[in-house]
């Protein structure tokens, strides 16, 4: 099992390059093995391009390294704060990608402007507050992973998998580690969007919340429409 999640959570990592989403290493995708309670992160610092299933770096809920050669990613104790908060993800991605992170270090939160966004998202992509001095002096990841957490006091997690780490960079999760990275990517190209309707247009109003709610909805409600039907066999 863990070998397998190792393979997807490689293949995430790369994917993050291949879209584009990261630049040198600042990026990096975990995966969570719910069985185990045990979550597989790309090793700290190592080029995308030497990158192996056996570099993955295993770790248990408590950040503490039960398998693999490296040291896993610094952003580790956030994943991991992330995991214990929100039960129902499993994968992570963080990135700096540009347009994302220009929002984040704005501190400004992504506002929903149309239906691509709305159909990804449920509403506009919060933005976390500052860390304190004393945060930062102590368990400065943990305490990123808390203040995402204290961000979603009054949000589903589910509805809204992404979320901007102010001064920082945006981190996005998803039912397994692919999906996080496809949040990822859809991140990026609303921030990229949103950035250039406010460019052509500062004034311009949210999308009304009855279209928003219908785009959601008919690809994430419980009477989804979007997409194909499953076809049964037999």
């Amino acid at each position: 099992m863990l070998e397998e999640l190792k393979l997807e959570v490689l293949q995430a990592n790369l994917a993050l390059r291949e879209h584009g989403l990261v630049t040198l290493t600042w990026g990096n995708v975990s995966g969570r093995d719910r069985e185990e309670n045990l979550v597989v992160i790309k090793p700290s610092g190592i080029d995308y391009s030497r990158l192996s299933p056996e570099d993955m770096v295993v770790v248990d809920l408590e950040g503490k390294v039960v398998e693999g050669k490296w040291q896993p990613s610094s952003d580790t104790p956030t994943h991991v704060a992330l995991y214990q908060a929100f039960r129902r993800i499993g994968g992570i991605a963080h990135t700096h990608s540009d347009y994302a992170t220009s929002f984040a270090q704005a501190c400004r939160p992504i506002p929903c402007l149309g239906t691509t966004h709305a159909d990804h998202f449920h509403g506009p992509i919060p933005v976390t507050r500052f860390l304190t001095a004393d945060e930062v002096e102590g368990e400065y990841e943990r305490a990123t992973g808390l203040a995402i957490v204290e961000a979603f006091a009054q949000l589903d997690p589910l509805e809204m998998p992404a979320v901007l780490v102010a001064g920082h960079g945006p981190f996005t999760w998803g039912e397994n580690p692919m999906e996080a990275v496809n949040n990822s990517l859809a991140l990026e190209k609303v921030a990229q969007m949103a950035f250039h309707t406010l460019l052509l247009n500062a004034k311009v109003q949210n999308l009304p919340n009855h279209i928003l709610k219908k785009h959601f909805q008919r690809k994430h409600g419980p009477e989804a429409y979007y997409g194909q039907r499953k076809v049964h066999e037999g």
